[in-house]
């Protein structure tokens, strides 16, 4: 991660918390190139922070924040995936709201890489719910973040 992907300083905890999450949609695309990666693409118009949980052979990990433009993509993890789960958190830095679920992880408001999944807020980070990703063994995965207000719009 670069110094441009530092979580955004646009949102604060507590309204990304007070609004409705947001739904996501899973595809498996396959590898675009000949390496294989865990790939999120935001096709929202707003920018979006990512955070990504995993387990390795260390045991649990958090990693953010991956700031995604509008309709672009990014490479979270790059080569073969090495486990069937993986955990997201997103959150909309232009018009709030957030991709969540029930597996509760390590984040803080900054870059980072947490080691533990375990007491957060003891350890001084943020438990949050971040959403479950089987990618069924693949040795590559892509996730798309969609808006669920321009898809009701489209289906019209």
């Amino acid at each position: 991660m670069t110094e441009n992907n530092v979580r955004s300083q646009c949102c604060g905890r507590l309204a990304a918390l007070a609004v409705p999450a947001f739904v996501f949609s899973l595809a498996y695309l396959g590898p675009t190139k000949a390496e294989a990666d865990f790939r999120i693409c935001n096709t929202t118009p707003s920018r979006v922070g990512i955070a990504i949980g995993y387990k390795d052979a260390k045991g649990w990990a958090t990693e953010g924040w991956w700031n995604v433009e509008a309709n672009a993509c990014e490479t979270l993890l790059q080569g073969s995936l090495a486990a069937r789960y993986y955990y997201l958190y997103a959150i909309d830095y232009d018009q709030g709201g957030e991709w969540s679920g029930a597996a509760f992880m390590c984040t803080q408001d900054q870059m980072f890489t947490i080691r533990g999944i375990d007491r957060c807020e003891d350890r001084g980070y943020f438990q949050t719910g971040f959403f479950e990703i089987d990618t069924l063994e693949q040795s590559s995965w892509t996730v798309q973040l969609t808006d669920p207000a321009i898809e009701a719009s489209a289906a019209r």
